[in-house]
Formats: structure tokens, C-alpha cells, sequence
């Protein structure tokens, strides 16, 4: 059975370096896939609260655990902090959320989602709440201080509910803002990196401070293009350029594994979308082979700093990357 490599972390705790994201899995689907991954020997499993489908993944790990695949602390368990529930009264709240969905005790791993602070949504009027205060189309924003929430997610550190803190979307500035002042430190940015958004000066900054960085959205329109947002329907499809291919070919592996490789290579940590069980194998075996100088290069020349996952584009207001 294949098994990711693992990346050292700031607190030197080894972090699966191939993981298995859950976005867009829904449903017993996204049971199913949790518990299949589980069994193909993916160990980390990167989750969130706006994914609406914690519940069902927590299942997927249930099932893998009374089963005896895994015991609890073999596997990372990850969740996000939604954008709605920055206020320190909330934080704890949106946590305990997602804890119980999961049906676990602990994260290994707890991000906050966004540098976006929204206005509170309770989850019994909605959950999870998503981007419009009247979940139709009115984007309500609520001045919270990055710090207020930071302070509020080192206590649950305190509390052992949370055993480390990452950011996600967050640009250099605002990492550095929080570096002067957070008591706990985060120990990985995760961040949308793929051919077409290199982002190598972001991720030499996090490694300056100390930080790993995790890259989503690995095969770049790929996943967009499933919610027709027009950036991704307008990028040439990863998978079908003639040179991922041709580097494909002359190593005897898929795209989506030169794709990964490049990544791992780089020293990113990876968290693909798997449907199958047969591409969750072929991501794990993606580190079998090795990309020559000139391939990295090669692949790294398609960078035009495409980002298709900018708020800005569909929410009001939410210029984080502006």
C-alpha cells in the first residue's frame, strides 16, 4: 500500500505531505471517498466548515476506524474556520461545530479559511452559512481584527482541541501582521498553487518564517470548471497541455501525477480531489518518479498568475488579493 512522505513542521510534528481534499464531495459520496482514502493510505484529510459535508467525512472516518484502517492519531483531521464566525464569542462555537460533525475530539490542524470577517450567521438559521448574510445574494461584512480572532483560536490551543493553527488565503502583509503578535504561532499557509499561479515569492516568505505551505487547487481550472466560473472555462485544462503530456509520457505517469509531482517537488504539501479509488492511488504514487531540472522549469513557465479562486470576483467587498 502506498504511503505520502511526510513534511516536518515548525513544532516537529511529520505532516502527510499528499493529502486528501473534500471539497465539492457531498453526501455518502463524501463518506465513501473518506473511508476508500483511508484504505488506499491517504492519513491526512483536509476538511472545512463551508464544504457542508463534515458530517458525512467524520462518517467516512468512523467506518475506517471501527474497521481497523486507522486509529485516530494516525490520520490528520483538518478543518477551517468559516468567515461568519470571526468574533471571539464564535470561534469556540464554529470548532465544537465541526468537532462533532467529524465526531472527534481534536484537530491536528485548524485553518482560518479567510482573512474575511463577515457578519454572524447562527447555525440554526443556516449552517453552514456561506457567503450572504440573507443566503441569497447580500454580502454583510463585520470589521473583526485578525488578532481578536487569532487570541480567541490560542485558547482552544490552550484547551488541546486544536493542536496546531494554519492560515489559508492570506497574502505576505497580513502573515507578517499576524506574526508580531500571535502568542502560537501558525505552522502552515495553505494557498491556491498550481502551473498557472506559481506564487514562488509567497511561498519563500512563509518558509522564511517558519511556515510550511500546503497548495490547493493542484490541477488549476480543473475543479472551477465543474461550477462554470468563467476564468476556469477559459484556461487551457492542465491535463490537456501538450507539455505536461509529453513530460507525462516520458515518465509513464498520468498529467494529474506530473501535476502533483511538481508540487511535491517544490516541497509543497498536496491535498487533490480524488472520484475514484484508482486516482487516489495514482496521487499517492505520484512521488515515485522524479521531474528533471528542466521539467520543473518547463512546467513552472506556464505561471501568468491566474488565480481562480478570488472572492473578489463573485462577493462584494472581498478584496483580499487586490
Amino acid at each position: 500500500m502506498p504511503y505520502s512522505p511526510t513534511i516536518w513542521l515548525r513544532d516537529g510534528a511529520e505532516m502527510p505531505q499528499i493529502g486528501m481534499g473534500t471539497w465539492k464531495h457531498y453526501g455518502e459520496t463524501a463518506s465513501d471517498a473518506v473511508y476508500a482514502g483511508l484504505k488506499a493510505g491517504y492519513r491526512l484529510v483536509d476538511g472545512a466548515c463551508d464544504y457542508g459535508n463534515e458530517k458525512e467525512c467524520g462518517e467516512g472516518l468512523r467506518r475506517a476506524i471501527v474497521h481497523d484502517v486507522v486509529a485516530r492519531e494516525d490520520v490528520w483531521v483538518i478543518s477551517k474556520l468559516w468567515n461568519t464566525f470571526h468574533r471571539k464569542e464564535h470561534v469556540k462555537e464554529a470548532v465544537m461545530r465541526s468537532l462533532r460533525d467529524w465526531g472527534v475530539s481534536y484537530f491536528d490542524l485548524y485553518y482560518v479559511h479567510f482573512p474575511i470577517s463577515l457578519a454572524y450567521v447562527s447555525p440554526d438559521e443556516r449552517y453552514p452559512p456561506g457567503w450572504f448574510v440573507d443566503g441569497e445574494s447580500e454580502v454583510k461584512h463585520d470589521p473583526v481584527p485578525l488578532r481578536e480572532t487569532w487570541e480567541a483560536l490560542e485558547e482552544l490551543v490552550d484547551l488541546k482541541i486544536i493542536k496546531r493553527l494554519g492560515v489559508s488565503n492570506m497574502c505576505s502583509a497580513l502573515l507578517m501582521d499576524l506574526l508580531s503578535y500571535a502568542r502560537v504561532k501558525p505552522a502552515v499557509l495553505q494557498i491556491e498553487i498550481h502551473p498557472y499561479n506559481v506564487q514562488a515569492r509567497a511561498v519563500q516568505f512563509a518558509r522564511l518564517q517558519g511556515l510550511e505551505v500546503t497548495a490547493y487547487s493542484s490541477f488549476g481550472p480543473l475543479g472551477f470548471r465543474e461550477l462554470n466560473m468563467p476564468k476556469s472555462l477559459h484556461a487551457q485544462p492542465l491535463f490537456a497541455h501538450p507539455m505536461i503530456n509529453s513530460i507525462a509520457d516520458a515518465h509513464g505517469a498520468t498529467p494529474a501525477q506530473v501535476v502533483l509531482r511538481w508540487a511535491t517537488q517544490r516541497g509543497l504539501a498536496v491535498i487533490p480531489k480524488s472520484n475514484t479509488e484508482q486516482q487516489m492511488r495514482e496521487n499517492l504514487e505520484s512521488v515515485r518518479f522524479k521531474l528533471t531540472e528542466e521539467e520543473m522549469s518547463a512546467i513552472a513557465g506556464l505561471d501568468i498568475g491566474l488565480r481562480f479562486n478570488d472572492p473578489a470576483d463573485d462577493f462584494a467587498g472581498c478584496h483580499i488579493f487586490s
